[in-house]
């Protein structure tokens, strides 16, 4: 057992508690006694008070009601209203899962109803949305962690046990260093490794789709600095393939422990990595991983909550931060040892209010070292308002519907598609744009669908129109779901106007590629492009100028003249050059040292000068295999 346990059991009534066990950070207590898990007058609580950790109580396995009287009083016990679906019992861990289609009707006020629940059936019920978009990919992550609770409880407490087993250890070094394995002086295939004596830790691993070079598009996990075998934790910061795409292949490679990250990143993730398998086999190129891998790393996710602190290995201490970018996307704060250094990891962030989603967090306990990304850090990198581009696409979209044309938008997988989706919603709602189908990808809807999930990462507006109003943006039928080549082939021979939302963002494969081919030599047609588009992609080359594009398929070569319009979109769910700076110097408290990487060589320097030049803060642009000790 270990010490910490040993030493919170010695604060607790003798034979009140049968197991105790980690589940990663957490301390998880079971007892047999009906009446002290009922009311222990406080007895938990001042040992949480006292141990600074997350400690819960729990009913021992053995005095659960059985599972058919507990779904019977559980679907009895909640108001109709609420819309209970799916009722799965984790009975290894006394936990009952509730599905509801609104969880605040289940819960009840103060958490009423289930205070009711629990001490009538003696599980701990857990409430989780039912998304009102039906997805296979939440459905089947879901499924994957309950046919695996027994696997998930041994190796939550083994990861319980590398963080606590070295609890009363005494270091007689200290140190505190990263590596970059990816995105020094570029963009894509993010991955940092942070160093002390005790901890190695993996802030992202992605790839960088549009590489010109194999040798360039997946991080440097050759380096000398990293050792697969002595890795502690990847923290996965949000979805995107050039931030998560490799983890898969850690998992082929052997690693098994955690990878942390918020819910939904876990489940876009996924998502997004599950279409690059797919996209790998029909552009006929070897996979570096399979489905079995991805599962492999659902099973090992541990996910936190935005602001929720918890010790990831025994002397770092893991904060997530909103940082506005996409749904569900953080930056990582990472308390070092008793207060020796604390880092914060940006990757992709926004320091805006968008469509969507709140602005960036900028306010932390402690903070020396900041790590931000540099993609539009370039002293011209300054983009409209959103209420001006806003009105330049609403204007893009009017004009090609008036001339019976189709809107091809290119976009990442997550983030931008649901950004237009609720811009062209809301103009359809308010009469500024006429009732036109707007096409959805498979993927794209799946993802959309997590959106609809976890509301409760979305803004306040959109929170609003989904649980006040009940006007879910995203469940207008305005949008069309395409999940095969058959309906894509119909959207193509449809006549009528519309607007295509498809992957991928940068043109570099996917389904945007088969409707370009389609659509390009028609001047009806828009192209608008609407995120950025990386050095050697398709999309930088059209948006560059270039308007005849040679297609090879085998020995056979298709030749696409570009006559639709081009336009970019000035817009981003990243920062520009005034958002960067003004985050570096609205950040409390204000960071001693800034290193600048997630960016172009010339994008990143500038960013790195001015904010010296600025602040007189000390300012790094590494290259990528370059370390620095930070302290």
């Amino acid at each position: 057992m270990a010490e910490i346990i040993k030493e919170i059991l010695k604060q607790l009534p003798e034979d009140k508690i049968s197991d105790a066990c980690f589940e990663g950070a957490n301390i998880v207590l079971y007892t047999k006694d009906k009446d002290f898990f009922i009311n222990n007058d406080g007895v938990v609580r001042k040992v949480v008070q006292e141990f600074k950790k997350r400690i819960e109580l729990r009913p021992d396995p053995k005095i659960t009601e059985e599972q058919a009287v507990a779904e019977e009083a559980i679907r009895k016990g909640l108001p109709e209203e609420a819309g209970v679906g799916n009722i799965i019992f984790d009975s290894q861990r006394s936990i009952v899962y509730i599905e509801a289609d609104k969880p605040g009707i289940a819960i009840g006020k103060q958490g009423s109803i289930l205070k009711d629940l629990r001490e009538k059936i003696f599980w701990i019920p857990i409430v989780r949305r039912n998304p009102p978009i039906k997805s296979q990919i939440i459905d089947n992550i879901r499924s994957v962690l309950y046919q695996n609770s027994d696997y998930r409880k041994k190796f939550l407490d083994k990861v319980g046990h590398r963080i606590y087993d070295g609890w009363v250890k005494e270091k007689k070094q200290e140190w505190v260093r990263i590596t970059m394995l990816g995105a020094g002086r570029s963009v894509g295939r993010s991955c940092m490794l942070f160093q002390t004596p005790e901890s190695n830790v993996l802030l992202d691993c992605g790839i960088d789709v549009a590489a010109q070079e194999p040798s360039e598009a997946y991080p440097v996990l050759d380096a000398p600095e990293f050792d697969l075998n002595k890795l502690d934790a990847v923290i996965a910061t949000h979805a995107h393939v050039d931030h998560a795409g490799f983890i898969p292949w850690l998992f082929k490679m052997g690693y098994r422990g955690p990878v942390y990250c918020t819910p939904p990143t876990r489940d876009v993730m996924a998502l997004l990595q599950l279409d690059m398998i797919k996209i790998w086999k029909g552009e006929n190129k070897e996979s570096l991983y399979d489905v079995e891998h991805v599962k492999e790393m659902v099973k090992h996710t541990i996910t936190l909550d935005f602001e929720e602190v918890s010790d990831i290995t025994p002397d770092i201490r893991l904060t997530l931060y909103n940082s506005g970018h996409i749904i569900g996307g953080s930056m990582a704060h990472l308390h070092v040892g008793n207060g020796l250094h604390n880092f914060m990891y940006t990757a992709d962030l926004k320091f805006g209010r968008t469509l969507l989603l709140e602005p960036a967090t900028s306010s932390f306990p402690r903070l020396e070292t900041l790590a931000i990304e540099g993609t539009y850090g370039g002293r011209t990198n300054i983009m409209p308002t959103q209420q001006e581009q806003d009105e330049f696409l609403a204007n893009l979209i009017k004009e090609t519907v008036s001339r019976k044309g189709k809107v091809l938008m290119p976009v990442l997988g997550v983030g931008r598609a649901q950004d237009v989706m609720v811009m062209i919603e809301s103009m359809i709602r308010k009469g500024e744009l006429e009732k036109i189908p707007v096409y959805i990808e498979g993927m794209l809807w799946d993802v959309t669908a997590i959106h609809t999930a976890y509301p409760e990462y979305l803004n306040r507006n959109i929170r609003k129109l989904i649980f006040h109003k009940d006007d879910n943006p995203f469940l207008s039928d305005i949008f069309k779901r395409i999940g095969s080549t058959k309906e894509r082939i119909q959207v193509l021979e449809e006549t009528g106007a519309g607007v295509i939302l498809a992957t991928s963002g940068m043109l570099v494969g996917g389904p945007s590629v088969e409707y370009l081919k389609n659509l390009a030599d028609n001047p009806r047609n828009t192209l608008v492009f609407s995120c950025y588009q990386g050095e050697g992609s398709l999309g930088r080359r059209i948006q560059e100028g270039e308007r005849e594009i040679v297609f090879k398929d085998g020995k056979k070569q298709e030749v696409v003249q570009i006559k639709m319009e081009v336009h970019k979109l000035e817009i981003s769910d990243h920062c520009d050059r005034r958002q960067l700076m003004n985050f570096v110097f609205k950040c409390s408290p204000r960071p001693r040292r800034v290193i600048v990487q997630h960016g172009e060589v010339s994008r990143c320097l500038d960013l790195a000068s001015s904010i010296y030049k600025q602040g007189r803060i000390e300012t790094v642009v590494p290259r990528i295999l370059e370390s620095i000790r930070l302290r």
